[in-house]
């Protein structure tokens, strides 16, 4: 059985850093890409960064030069670094895995992780 599972999320002061993490268990030979999103109360669904197989990355206009986004395969772990914090950052924060499993590539959700910037 392969799952994707989050965790790294909490509450932080605004400026502070939190480093979200997304791992895959289960027989995957690799994390092909990520995606990061987010989603506040009332308020659509946000892409906030994306990697690519071969490791180009995008970031929302909002969170540029604040956040990173990265994988370490040899953890089956995906990662986004958030530095310098804003209280508009607080969201449920959800990552995205393109997970080879055998020959095919399949798409995995995590479960979101809880994300609040107080002031």
């Amino acid at each position: 059985q392969v799952q994707l599972v989050e965790s790294g999320g909490g509450l932080v002061q605004a400026g502070g850093a939190l480093r979200l993490s997304c791992t895959a268990s289960g027989s995957i030979s690799s994390i092909n890409a990520m995606g990061w999103y987010r989603q506040a109360p009332g308020k659509q669904r946000e892409l906030v960064a994306t990697i690519s197989s071969g490791g180009g990355t995008k970031f929302a206009d909002s969170v540029k030069g604040r956040f990173t986004i990265s994988i370490d395969n040899a953890k089956n772990t995906g990662y986004l670094q958030m530095n310098t914090l804003k209280r508009e950052d607080t969201a449920v924060y959800y990552c995205n895995a393109y997970l080879q499993i055998g020959g095919y590539q399949y798409s995995y959700w995590g479960q979101g992780t809880q994300v609040t910037v107080s002031s």
